[in-house]
């Protein structure tokens, strides 16, 4: 007797079908499990056999074998765990063969029985709803996240019994419901109002949210560029249903939705210690896995102490901050994640912190600050937009009762720019363009022409600030955002000298 069941692996952030194929023989009473598994699918055998006892059910004393086709794809993971199971309870024949033919089962199994979560529904999910199975049978637990995929029945179970029951038609448990509740953001900002001072930062950060550029900020300790960048999330514009369900399959894949939250819908903020290795940031491990640059995906990814990260962790960002992806190759096969996110970096201008201060002196030697601010490269610099110093504030702006512009102004200036962008960019039907950094350069050309005072401006700067090709891009880009906020069809002089002087001095 041979029973087959239909799971799901995550490749990447894409899902594959698995055929999960049970027979059993005469022989040595036991479980053995082929098909590349890791070790967690292995340990199936006895979490599944402990399981199906416990839960009152028949475990057959045979010699079973259990392949997980095709044998190509690494399986991971407890996830086959309920299908395994079903699969050996099924051998008698008395589960409806049709109905599990156009099911697929996910689940990782206690040893009593209960179903438990498991990662990486989303992409399941919608593998399942685009290889025409009609239903899907998940933990309780992910049921909201299965559900986000339309057209597809979800089944969601406590226990082991609970399914058995269910598919020999004794007890039906009705398919989940979806229901869009208010949740808590991933993340609560700061809201402008409450920071004193600092209004040229200020302006800089708005300008980088209406057109989705990179920020370093660069300014002596308690000068509040932590608390600044930590502020942008509440000017962010709102993610659409899109972006939404491409950040929710990210933190699906890397097992970090938290818990109520079957949808992201704020835009991520992601903050790692400098102390984090290259593949912690970008990704890896034996089975690759997304990083902090794919997790901060639609979002923020903060560097705070920008030089203190190693300089392999800084230089393996420059190609994803280009194509806005991230590819991990292995000798298993390549698999790629999405990595389009907003990075704003922070640091003291020299390891004491204070070179430039202009109230407490430098005890640190030139050649040491020389030292300390080429630890970021240039070609990294070049990625960054804008380049803004944060100065000491003054006493009698911190003591100050009146409040500065609150965010929730802000982000109107900011969402009515992103919405000129879209509609600019959709008359061209360009492809994940959502806002100006996004643009290439035929989009550049076309969008960011200048008139002749501004021509002559960014060929003096161009000259003056040996600017690069990248840079000269990237300006263009800049100003061309400076312009939506001003409601501006065309770049004019003052939007461009305003892009200019987000430029590192440095390179002047």
């Amino acid at each position: 007797m041979l029973s087959r069941i239909y799971s799901c692996a995550v490749l990447g952030l894409e899902g594959v079908i698995v055929e999960v194929e049970v027979d059993y023989s005469n022989g040595q009473p036991g479980v053995t499990i082929v098909g590349l598994p890791d070790a967690a699918v292995q340990e199936s055998r006895e979490r599944v056999q402990t399981a199906i006892k416990n839960a009152g059910l028949h475990f057959p004393r045979h010699r079973i074998v259990v392949n997980l086709a095709p044998a190509t794809v690494r399986k991971e993971g407890p996830a086959y765990d309920l299908p395994i199971a079903i699969g050996v309870i099924g051998l008698d024949g008395s589960l409806p063969t049709p109905i599990l033919q156009e099911t697929i089962i996910i689940g990782e199994l206690s040893l009593d029985g209960l179903v438990r979560h498991a990662r990486g529904v989303l992409p399941m999910a919608a593998a399942a709803r685009a290889q025409g199975f009609k239903r899907m049978i998940v933990p309780e637990a992910d049921a909201a996240e299965a559900a986000l995929i339309p057209d597809l029945e979800v089944i969601p179970v406590k226990t082991l019994a609970d399914l058995y029951l269910h598919l020999s038609g004794r007890r039906l448990i009705a398919p989940y419901q979806p229901v869009l509740e208010d949740v808590p953001p991933l993340y609560t900002p700061t809201d402008f109002a409450e920071i004193k001072g600092q209004e040229h930062v200020k302006r800089a950060l708005e300008v980088a949210a209406a057109g989705g550029h990179n920020v370093l900020m660069s300014g002596s300790p308690g000068a509040g560029k932590t608390l600044l960048a930590r502020a942008l999330p509440g000017i962010l514009p709102e993610m659409s249903i899109e972006e939404a369900l491409e950040v929710t399959k990210i933190y699906s894949v890397a097992d970090a939705l938290p818990a109520g939250t079957p949808l992201v819908r704020q835009r991520p903020f992601r903050a790692p210690h400098h102390t984090i290795s290259h593949a912690g940031l970008v990704g890896g491990g034996n089975i690759p896995h997304p990083g902090e640059i794919s997790l901060a995906h639609r979002g923020v990814l903060f560097l705070d102490e920008f030089p203190e990260f190693s300089s392999r962790a800084i230089e393996v960002m420059r190609q994803p901050m280009e194509d806005k992806l991230v590819t991990i190759s292995r000798a298993q096969g390549s698999l790629t994640f999405s990595a389009n996110f907003q990075l704003i970096a922070a640091m003291n201008p020299c390891p004491c912190g204070y070179y430039g201060d202009a109230q407490k002196a430098c005890t640190c030697a030139p050649s040491t600050v020389t030292k300390y601010q080429k630890r970021i490269s240039g070609p990294m610099l070049d990625r960054i937009d804008i380049h803004v110093e944060v100065p000491r504030v003054d006493y009698a702006k911190l003591s100050s009762a009146r409040l500065g512009e609150a965010s929730a102004e802000i982000r109107k200036r900011v969402q009515a720019a992103r919405q000129r962008q879209l509609e600019r960019f959709a008359r061209i039907e360009a492809a994940n363009i959502v806002c100006n950094a996004d643009m290439r350069v035929a989009e550049v050309r076309q969008f960011c022409q200048l008139d002749e005072t501004g021509d002559n401006l960014i060929r003096a700067a161009m000259s003056q600030l040996n600017l690069s090709a990248r840079a000269y891009h990237r300006t263009l880009k800049l100003a061309r955002t400076i312009a939506d906020l001003a409601g501006s069809e065309k770049i004019l002089a003052p939007h461009l000298a305003e892009a200019l002087q987000y430029r590192p001095k440095q390179n002047a």
